[in-house]
């Protein structure tokens, strides 16, 4: 008992562990709390709580995996996490029951704690008023209502029938609705793979402006360094990028407007896997970093845990699980991209301020 009750802040010292050494690893950077808040769905206070051996807020087996991947800790300690957040869980329940025994220490009805109930059906206040017992007695108290007053006796073969009859209603209902998905899901197959979006990704639009635009900037200039070109990966569009990508289009026989949309994109991205240029590599970095599965260093270098990145995030988007980036990773990359705290740490040295940009 008294290890399960540690269990909690066993986990938490684990968890903030993972986090304060996620940085240690060559090329990584320590994520803020409102960084890796952001990327699990919580608010900055309930991760703070997790990862605080002082509180015994037990973070769930969802935060705990994730946690796991973002942070890049050692796969051996996957399961040991695992474990603890079962124990923690266990013990949060057995705790929360304990708060409830004032309420329910006694049977309703016990009168010297003996366990002693009264009869199911007696009225409030009657325990005591009949003495009778034995088979007599049962037979009475099943015959009468919660009233005192006896049951008709066509009333029990009644309810039997009408609750035959909303159970065979409600079963065909059920198996006409099954019948109905399956032969969509069959109509579905025949037609070729569905996907399991309703509506398809659109690639977004980036052209010229003032403000930085962060990730999907910063990998459109290094795409664009990966073709030649010689622009700075700051996240800010200014003339240089627009230039760069006007005189893109030109060559690819697109219209020469300086926006980067649904039809520039496909032209733009290249595949991306072991052996690939570092600009290209980059681009998918950055995008990996930014899409909520944990810090991805952008070193311009295609390593095994890049690899596996691209393979977590096809695997989770329901995209074939390559490792590699083709043109339908790099569209969803694009579209999930988070909402951006700040630039990274490496990059904030390079941006200019705002009003610096064209």
């Amino acid at each position: 008992m008294a290890q399960e009750r540690s269990a909690g802040v066993e986990l938490a010292r684990l968890l903030r562990r993972w986090w304060e050494e996620s940085g240690s690893a060559s090329g990584g950077t320590r994520p803020t709390h409102q960084a890796l808040a952001a990327r699990l769905g919580v608010d900055q206070t309930t991760l703070s709580r997790y990862l605080n051996p002082k509180h015994l807020s037990t973070a769930p087996p969802r935060v705990v995996d994730a946690l796991h991947t973002q942070l890049r800790a050692p796969a051996a300690e996957l399961e040991q996490a695992r474990a603890l957040c079962r124990a923690a869980l266990r013990e949060n329940g057995r705790q929360r029951a304990a708060d409830g025994e004032g309420e329910h220490a006694a049977p309703a009805g016990a009168v010297d704690g003996s366990g002693e109930r009264p009869a199911p059906d007696a009225s409030p206040g009657e325990e005591g008023a009949d003495a009778t017992t034995g088979p007599a007695a049962a037979r009475g108290a099943g015959d009468r209502g919660t009233t005192g007053r006896p049951r008709p006796p066509w009333l029990r073969p009644a309810l039997v029938a009408a609750a035959v009859v909303l159970a065979f209603t409600a079963g065909m209902v059920v198996h006409d609705r099954l019948s109905g998905q399956d032969s969509r899901a069959m109509a579905g197959g025949a037609a070729g793979a569905a996907s399991p979006r309703e509506t398809p990704l659109a690639w977004p639009l980036l052209y010229m402006g003032q403000e930085d635009q962060f990730s999907r900037a910063r990998a459109l200039q290094h795409l664009l360094n990966a073709h030649g070109y010689t622009v700075r990966a700051d996240g800010f569009l200014g003339a240089d990028t627009r230039d760069a990508v006007m005189d893109f289009q030109r060559r690819k026989h697109l219209p020469a407007d300086g926006k980067v949309g649904r039809f520039t994109w496909p032209e733009l991205v290249k595949e991306v896997g072991p052996g690939s240029g570092p600009d290209e590599v980059r681009a998918a970095q950055e995008l990996l970093n930014n899409v909520g599965q944990g810090g991805t260093p952008v070193s311009g270098s295609f390593t095994a845990a890049t690899a596996e990145d691209v393979r977590y995030f096809q695997r989770t988007h329901d995209l074939p699980e390559t490792g590699r980036v083709d043109v339908d990773t790099w569209l969803a990359l694009l579209v999930e991209q988070l909402p951006p705290v700040k630039a990274p740490a490496y990059q904030r040295a390079t941006s200019p301020l705002p009003s610096a940009s064209e």
